[in-house]
């Protein structure tokens, strides 16, 4: 997991394939609220760990193998993987050939969007009830952004891919087709809660504040982000200020001043939640040099 890249850095994901055969990770910037990652490794990739975005790919090549909900899930060549945020999760080679793979990281806010839209409907976020499947519609979505679609940030192709994803989210998850439960939902009250929190990074929010910006009270307001986004405001606000930690690795910044460039208490602090967001240390992430690319 610590080598140094070998593969030479193109400009899309459909010429990583025949790079040469050493653990490498390439990704984008967040493009219209979806990050591109494609990623080889040969045996144990990522100790356990939980994000705040949807995480939707392919499997390419080998068996990929991870821990979530309680069982041991493996992806084949052509399976589709789902999970759902704030879920717990690990990753592995489950053959000794290794595993490459795709994964889209997609904001949940547009999905919610996207499937309310579909259905008509306010409604919690889908839940695929199973994380490796042969869905045709998320497979389609994962293939489309993956080979260039959003280079230049085309928003029609990003509609295009949240409507795909969201689609396929609702064939996977039975309620959102025949609801059990009526939601009532502050839509706008959410989406200022998550505007203040993204302007604020990397600086410590408090609950008073998004109670003074949404009108909520902070139990209220909790339970609709989650219902809306899939994790908690807490979270939320981590995941931010870690995602700037993570830019900051990949333009070289020495990991000794992220942790007060991006508002933690220590480095020790900073380090235990890096990991737990991104199932490494930030100096095993750093060592991997992560390289970004451009569709």
């Amino acid at each position: 997991m610590d080598h140094h890249l070998k593969v030479k850095t193109t400009a899309g994901l459909e010429r990583l394939c025949n790079t040469t055969r050493s653990e490498h990770m390439f990704s984008t910037e967040p493009i219209l609220g979806i990050e591109i990652l494609q990623a080889w490794f040969a045996g144990d990739a990522y100790d356990n760990h939980r994000h705040d975005t949807y995480a939707i790919g392919i499997t390419d090549s080998g068996l990929q193998s991870y821990d979530y909900r309680g069982a041991t899930q493996t992806s084949t060549p052509g399976s589709v993987m789902v999970l759902h945020p704030d879920e717990l999760h690990n990753g592995r080679a489950g053959s000794t050939e290794g595993f490459g793979y795709r994964m889209l990281y997609v904001d949940p806010a547009l999905i919610s969007d996207a499937v309310r839209s579909v259905s008509g409907r306010p409604s919690a976020l889908p839940f695929a009830r199973e994380s490796v499947s042969n869905n045709p519609l998320l497979s389609s979505a994962v293939q489309i952004a993956s080979l260039g679609a959003l280079q230049n940030s085309e928003s029609l192709a990003s509609d295009e891919i949240l409507l795909l994803l969201a689609k396929g989210l609702i064939a996977a998850d039975s309620s959102c087709i025949n609801p059990r439960h009526k939601y009532s939902i502050d839509y706008r009250a959410v989406d200022l809660a998550r505007e203040y929190l993204n302007a604020q990074e990397p600086r410590v929010v408090h609950s008073a504040e998004l109670e003074k910006v949404t009108g909520l009270s902070r139990y209220d307001l909790s339970r609709q982000f989650k219902k809306v986004l899939g994790t908690s405001p807490y979270r939320y606000s981590v995941n931010r200020r870690l995602d700037m930690a993570r830019r900051l690795i990949q333009q070289g910044h020495p990991l000794i001043e992220l942790a007060f460039a991006t508002g933690f208490a220590d480095q020790a602090h900073f380090s235990r939640l890096f990991k737990a967001a991104f199932g490494m240390p930030p100096k095993k992430y750093a060592a991997l040099k992560v390289h970004q690319y451009k569709l």
